[in-house]
């Protein structure tokens, strides 16, 4: 705790905030290029397999992003990726994730729960009724 004399001299500072995505530069998503698809081991507790990549993106920043649901296989070098802010909790540096169903990253098919965070179609009504792709 400050004393009165040290306060009269330096006034208290106002707390900024601090951008945790600095690559994406106060944009939403930013567009990349895959560098190098790969596996990695996530922190003590689990031990699945996460599938992660290295991405140029258009700002000339490298960065490692995160690539959500299952199966990569669509997903190789020189890949164009859309790549949007969010953390992994469980993989240490992995502060961005892929955003699927853009450029060169296909959405989940059949996906019927959370369906925006892989771009999955709604199946329930209208021209893709009871269609399964």
């Amino acid at each position: 705790m400050p004393t009165l004399i040290q306060l009269t001299r330096n006034k208290r500072k106002r707390w900024k905030h601090k951008n945790k995505r600095i690559a994406l530069q106060n944009c939403p998503q930013k567009k990349g290029m895959c560098l190098r698809v790969y596996e990695m081991t996530p922190k003590k507790p689990n031990s699945a397999l996460r599938k992660v990549a290295r991405v140029l993106l258009t700002n000339r920043k490298r960065i490692n992003a995160y690539l959500p649901g299952i199966g990569q296989n669509s997903l190789q070098k020189h890949s164009n990726v859309l790549v949007r802010g969010g953390r992994i909790k469980d993989l240490p540096g992995i502060k961005y994730t892929m955003v699927r169903g853009k450029f060169d990253l296909v959405r989940l098919q059949g996906r019927e729960n959370a369906r925006s965070k892989y771009g999955g179609k709604c199946y329930k009504r209208g021209k893709y009724e009871g269609k399964k792709f």
